[in-house]
């Protein structure tokens, strides 16, 4: 049973705030910061707008909406059937304006998920009526923002749902299938009813704002990375910016024929499309481990010189679904490009802020889609850039990220973290070592590990960037996986996850089939005397190139660089820093090659970190630190489709 918490709008008398009614292209916005920066859409639909807020305000009744339902051309023929494919769309859109001729802006939610999985928290699937019109669309965005003057738009991406094709995992013509749709919006595609009646969207502006989590975020960076016009905004939450670091990490493989797998569970199930996916499969290269051009088809952060729509991105810095290695080169990308952006790093893993921050991210998201896509100028830009949760439910804003562009390079010893050493160390591969038992007894020698350890910190410590390891080694084999992890030994209550309370909050109007109200989260923690503050991967013959591997030539020295996730984490005081270096790694990945003996060149093998404040140093006595696996570490299923 949910105990409901609604968030109330309460408009009070002119005397404390105003209303205000916009119109027309005499309220089109000034360039907002600078040259260069995108312009936001001019507003061009009667707004009810709380003059002190400069935000719209829910004046349209959400239970007289228009709801329609159309099917997008496109001139692609993926289930080779002999028609060109069409995207279902899903429309929920205010009735006033369209009484008018009043147009307005859009929120586009594409994705994979609306039959096979659901969307959110609680997998909420799409429903329709009688005559296959839309009732419930997933998730509250319908529910706030289309009676603040806004579209909400449900796609079926290409092979899924009610379109027709067949999908080719967020390669060109899933991204081409949701462009369609733009183009669309803006009077440059066509599109019909069920019954074939031809349908123009003369209702909008054609200013569009796409969200979405994970593979539905994926999309949103994927068509932003065409440049197409109309696409004003984009808020990728979790999102994948490149597949092949997705489905692997410097050549070594999180799994086999993800691929394939994935465009089964998601897309239709027939034999036209049981022949694109076998080519997936053979297309992906799994046993090499190869960037090829089918993954350069799917690598977004090549084309962020072409994006020409603000990022709005979240992302979790426990997330080994969608690593956050993908947010970190997304974000560097779009900086180069100088596209406007803003960041959210929360402390968890593949979860959506509307769980873990509801009342912030709501308002938050209200203000950036007033401003880029309704013209508000509500200083929306001139707040912080980057939001970081330093510890559970608590906050501090950044004016960029990461704090620190170049990394403190940490020499290391025997044993020692911090301390330039001599001569040689050895590893031969244990592939049946875990994680429990590469972190535990770090004071300890242990086959097919070495451990470095720094002395307990004289003052907290920042990590914000994306750390890595450079290794100078000789390997008695062609290549062979190397692991990273940095570690922190130290007692602390850290993030273990969240759980559904049975608290709902309503964010917006409900009607009998579609309502507002969602189960609210509580967030987990568990005190703990060690945590892994990041993870890396590489295969080493990818470590100069990762489309043209070099095989290391036995008994030959050679430096491999070991790239770890990003992450933005405070070590406190008095806590102690490992980092760990083992070879395969059959727990977190699937490699191709096992078995490799390596030496390490102390004196030439370093530590790069990105840190603030205090330094790290070696230890003169070493301590023994003791660690205690209560809960034995599960490896996450990196590829859960759901969510």
């Amino acid at each position: 049973m949910r105990t409901v918490r609604a968030r109330v709008t309460i408009l009070v008398s002119s005397a404390v705030l105003s209303l205000t009614t916009l119109t027309g292209p005499a309220m089109a916005a000034p360039l907002p910061d600078g040259p260069g920066t995108p312009a936001p859409a001019a507003p061009s639909v009667p707004q009810q707008v709380d003059a002190r807020t400069k935000s719209t305000q829910p004046v349209y009744d959400y239970s007289d909406a228009i709801r329609e339902s159309v099917y997008v051309d496109t001139t692609m023929d993926t289930d080779s059937d002999g028609k060109n494919d069409v995207i279902a769309v899903d429309i929920v859109r205010p009735s006033e304006p369209a009484l008018t001729g009043a147009k307005i802006p859009v929120i586009m939610d594409a994705s994979p998920y609306y039959t096979c999985c659901g969307r959110g928290n609680e997998n909420e699937k799409k429903t329709y009526d009688a005559n296959g019109v839309i009732q419930k669309m997933p998730l509250f965005y319908d529910n706030y923002f289309v009676p603040r003057g806004y579209a909400m738009l449900g796609v079926d991406v290409l092979g899924t749902g009610r379109s027709t094709g067949c999908g080719d995992v967020g390669g060109p013509n899933e991204i081409q299938s949701v462009v369609d749709v733009i183009d669309w919006l803006n009077g440059r595609n066509t599109a019909h009813t069920a019954d074939g009646q031809p349908v123009k969207a003369t209702w909008t502006t054609g200013a569009v704002g796409m969200i979405g989590k994970s593979y539905d975020g994926t999309l949103a960076n994927g068509v932003a990375a065409t440049g197409v016009k109309g696409l004003k905004t984009i808020v990728p939450i979790s999102a994948i910016s490149s597949w092949y670091d997705y489905t692997r990490s410097g050549g070594v493989p999180y799994s086999d024929d993800y691929m394939p797998w994935l465009g089964g569970y998601v897309g239709h199930d027939s034999p036209a499309c049981d022949e694109v996916r076998g080519q997936l499969g053979d297309s992906d290269d799994d046993d090499t481990g190869d960037y090829t051009s089918f993954w350069a088809a799917r690598d977004y952060t090549k084309n962020a010189s072409k994006v020409k729509a603000s990022v709005f991105m979240t992302h979790g810095l426990s997330d080994y679904n969608v690593q956050t290695n993908h947010f970190s080169q997304w974000w560097s990308a779009l900086a180069r490009n100088n596209v406007p952006r803003k960041l959210w790093l929360g402390l968890e893993d593949h979860v959506d802020p509307f769980e873990f921050r509801r009342d912030a991210w709501v308002d938050e998201l209200h203000k950036w889609f007033d401003y880029w896509l309704q013209g508000l100028q509500n200083g929306v830009l001139k707040e912080p850039m980057v939001s970081v949760e330093t510890t559970p439910d608590v906050w501090r804003d950044y004016k960029t990220w990461p704090a620190v562009n170049r990394p403190m390079s940490v020499p290391v010893a025997a044993g020692k973290l911090g301390a330039a050493g001599k001569g040689t160390v050895t590893i031969t591969d244990d592939p049946d070592l875990t994680e429990d038992n590469i972190v535990a007894d770090p004071s300890q020698v242990i086959a097919g590990r070495q451990m470095f350890l720094s002395a307990p910190l004289a003052a907290p410590l920042r990590i914000s960037g994306t750390p890595s390891v450079t290794l100078r080694m000789m390997s008695d084999s062609a290549t062979t996986p190397v692991t990273a992890r940095l570690i922190e030994y130290g007692a602390g209550q850290r993030y273990s996850g969240i759980r559904r309370t049975d608290q709902s909050t309503c964010e917006g109007e409900s009607t009998d089939y579609d309502d507002s109200c969602y189960f609210t989260v509580q967030k987990l923690t568990t005190q703990g005397d060690h945590g892994i503050v990041s993870r890396g991967w590489i295969d080493a013959a990818h470590s100069k190139s990762l489309s043209n591997p070099t095989p290391l030539k036995p008994g030959t020295w050679t430096t491999v660089n070991v790239p770890l996730r990003a992450q933005d984490e405070i070590i406190p005081k008095g806590h102690v820093l490992g980092l760990a270096i083992t070879l395969s790694d059959t727990e977190w990945t699937t490699p191709n090659d096992t078995g490799a003996t390596i030496n390490i060149d102390l004196a030439a093998t370093k530590l790069n970190i990105p840190v603030t404040g205090g330094k790290i140093t070696a230890p003169t006595t070493p301590q023994p630190i003791t660690v205690q696996i209560t809960t034995p570490t599960q490896r996450p299923n990196l590829h859960d489709p759901k969510n």
